[in-house]
């Protein structure tokens, strides 16, 4: 990417925060405990309520820089999206934040989602769940946007606890 690109390739979005950045828990969208984490997230984590994902919940998003409180709502710039697959579904994780990632964030944050694949993938056999994990690498913001669907007032999330 050059940096002549223009803003509009660049989208604003507005992201609830589910996971601060440092946290071990994991909320699900009414705010019950998921599950609680060997290790903290490093990043803050959270979704685009105005989006539903290609995995049929809300858009994920992680938004790069100092720690967010729960259930803040925050307007920032996507800047890409990492492909993830998780038992063979293709889920899109929009990357946000106030300044754009340099090439070595995004190497990071590409490797923590190759780690999170290669995790997903030992719970998934543990727990008899079938399909491939893996990190599919860095994608535009837009193309991932495109790729979800606006959520309508017919939306219901598939997770447990909504």
């Amino acid at each position: 990417m050059n940096g002549t690109r223009a803003s509009t390739e660049f989208p604003m979005v507005e992201v609830v925060i589910e996971v601060p950045r440092g946290s071990f828990l994991k909320r699900g969208p009414a705010g019950k405990l998921d599950f609680v984490s060997p290790l903290p997230c490093p990043y803050n984590y959270g979704s685009v309520p105005s989006h539903v994902g290609r995995e049929g919940d809300l858009l994920d998003a992680l938004v790069l820089g100092p720690r967010l409180s729960y259930g803040m709502r925050i307007r920032v710039r996507a800047w890409g999206a990492v492909i993830l697959t998780d038992r063979g579904m293709s889920d899109d994780k929009l990357i946000c934040g106030v300044r754009r990632p340099d090439a070595a964030q995004r190497r990071r944050i590409l490797r923590f989602f190759g780690f999170y694949a290669w995790c997903k993938g030992w719970l998934n056999t543990w727990r008899h769940q079938p399909g491939r994990n893996a990190c599919e690498g860095w994608c535009d913001a837009l193309q991932a946007i495109q790729r979800a669907r606006p959520r309508d007032d017919t939306w219901q999330s598939s997770l447990p606890d909504s």
